[in-house]
């Protein structure tokens, strides 16, 4: 199989963990059954700065971030709910500067919960950020130390990776 054909049979994941001061991305490559580590970084706007524009550097960040790395896919955490609603209210705004980002470039956006990504990676619903960050870690063993909001967006790639293979092969089924 020469070099063209077998990127037919890769696809790049760009996973997102959305947030006004930090936003983690990264990225990996699905060959089948194998993943494997491209890239990753966080996002942090200046914190002095008007919500604006703030939100505009995580979509321009985001952007170049794009444009240098080429995903076909994206896969980005659901927002939860916090007891204060003016947190939750920001946080849904970082991520729809996030999920902005990939649209624009023409890329569909996955979502999924929290808890499911915990349960993809971990096996658990309510493990901790350490546990996920060990996994990330045991799962994508070339990937240099990464910060946890990293990690956490790896995380959503990789669950992105395990649930469209299932749909793969649910298709195949019927």
């Amino acid at each position: 199989m020469d070099r063209t054909e077998h990127m037919k049979n890769m696809t790049r994941i760009l996973g997102l963990d959305p947030g006004l001061r930090r936003l983690g991305w990264g990225l990996v490559d699905v060959e089948g059954a194998r993943l494997s580590w491209v890239a990753h970084g966080v996002i942090e706007p200046p914190q002095d700065e008007a919500l604006s524009v703030r939100l505009l550097h995580l979509f321009e960040e985001l952007s170049a971030v794009i444009a240098q790395w080429t995903p076909d896919e994206a896969a980005i955490e659901e927002t939860f709910v916090n007891m204060n609603p003016s947190s939750t209210l920001k946080l849904g705004h970082a991520r729809a500067a996030a999920m902005l980002a990939p649209a624009k470039a023409g890329i569909m956006v996955a979502e999924y919960a929290a808890l499911d990504i915990k349960k993809s990676v971990v096996g658990a619903g309510r493990a901790e950020k350490e546990q996920v960050l060990f996994m990330v870690k045991r799962l994508l063993p070339k990937a240099p130390d990464m910060k946890a909001d990293a990690a956490d967006a790896l995380a959503c790639a990789i669950t992105h990776a395990h649930k469209r293979k299932m749909q793969t092969l649910k298709r195949s089924l019927a």
